[in-house]
């Protein structure tokens, strides 16, 4: 088996919850030997968070935690004891990347601020995920996932034009924030393996959050006005997503000319009428429109409306739930989902990586127990003798 892209690579952890262990995780993937380090008997706050098995909590079974921090290894640290500390600084001297999502300050707070790791370790890349970055008057304001979409531009934007804003499910920004996070440590990464000289990297959520609206923006900038939610009755129609048989399917007819196969596929000559020959006269009939293709929506399932319109060159899109994602013939000749056995969750599907390398591995190993690699790795990489351990419990360190 080939190694990963960055094996030999060790990167420190300190993530809570989604964004900081979200960008580790990918680099884990990557081959990288990643250390998460979590506060002893606590842990990081995604141990909390469910789903657990047979909804039983348990720190080391949750489905948000475990699916975050495949492929690492697990450390615990007292970053308040002096002893904590003086492990943490040896562990630094010997990585290339420190990931953590703390507010602002928290880390210079711990005595661990970037300048001081700097002179600990030139070459270390130290990066810095927090809600709205490192400097700015917003700097120390708290956010929620809602609040980072809000703030980012990007519920403006979302919903329809005669309705509220709407956010979107899951940690959308959280995992934005993360993604955005990965790319940037890669990039101060290759920079130090050719100068030798390591550099902070400051993400904002709320601008990777923004990054997504940049047409809204330029909108703004060239035509002095905000663009609107867009509607499915802007102009093209039909546009959205339908009720059918079994769920839901999403149908938008582009390019225009693929109207009449659209028509031939259901059957209604009553859409050949030439009032909705053209997308603004579909759009100025649409409720014309929806009451004709509906009940041939609701004859058929998702899958086969989906692979009928593909067979025709139409992108029609299929509403997956879960199950269907799990069940998918494509992911699945892909290998996406991947089976990892963890001792206490017991054997679970987890989301694989999206890309895919030709001439390198990546990784998938489950997530670790609270403090399952300590002797590893304060005793075998920084050779401590094991009969500190015991001490080090006692005292709070680990």
């Amino acid at each position: 088996m080939p190694s990963g892209c960055l094996e030999g690579i060790t990167v420190l952890d300190m993530g809570q919850m989604v964004a900081g262990p979200y960008c580790a995780r990918l680099l884990a993937t990557l081959g990288a030997t990643v250390i998460k380090i979590e506060r002893p008997g606590v842990g990081d706050v995604a141990r909390s968070q469910g789903p657990f098995p047979h909804d039983q909590p348990d720190p080391e079974s949750s489905g948000l935690f475990l699916y975050l921090n495949t492929g690492k290894k697990c450390v615990t640290l007292n970053l308040g004891s002096r002893t904590g500390r003086l492990l943490f600084r040896e562990l630094v001297a010997r990585s290339d990347i420190l990931v953590e999502n703390f507010r602002p300050g928290v880390m210079e707070r711990l005595g661990q601020g970037y300048r001081k790791l700097h002179r600990l370790n030139p070459r270390l890349v130290m990066t810095s995920i927090s809600n709205f970055g490192q400097s700015g008057p917003y700097r120390d304001y708290r956010a929620t996932d809602m609040g980072l979409l809000a703030m980012g531009g990007y519920m403006y934007v979302s919903g329809d034009p005669d309705r509220e804003p709407l956010r979107k499910g899951e940690y959308l920004a959280q995992y934005l924030g993360g993604l955005n996070a990965h790319v940037g440590t890669l990039g101060a990464f290759w920079h130090a393996l050719e100068s030798g000289i390591g550099q902070r990297v400051d993400v904002s959520i709320m601008e990777a959050v923004a990054t997504l609206i940049e047409t809204s923006i330029t909108y703004y900038a060239y035509k002095g006005i905000p663009r609107k939610r867009f509607s499915v009755r802007s102009g093209i129609h039909p546009f959205g997503v339908y009720p059918c048989r079994d769920g839901f399917v999403g149908i938008q007819v582009v390019p225009a000319r693929m109207w009449p196969v659209l028509v031939e596929m259901v059957g209604r000559e009553e859409l050949r009428d030439p009032k909705f020959a053209t997308g603004m006269g579909r759009s100025q009939h649409a409720d014309e429109v929806d009451a004709l293709l509906l009940p041939w929506l609701l004859q058929h399932g998702r899958n086969e409306i989906y692979h009928m319109g593909q067979q025709r060159g139409i992108g029609f899109g299929l509403v997956c739930t879960p199950a269907d994602m799990l069940d998918s013939p494509h992911l699945k000749a892909r290998e996406f989902f991947l089976a990892l056995e963890h001792p206490q969750a017991g054997t679970y599907r987890y989301p694989g990586v999206p890309a895919k390398f030709s001439e390198t591995a990546w990784r998938a190993q489950r997530a670790p127990l609270l403090g399952e690699h300590n002797e590893e790795l304060l005793c075998g990489l920084l050779g401590h003798p094991t009969s500190r351990l015991a001490e080090w419990r006692e005292q709070g360190v680990i």
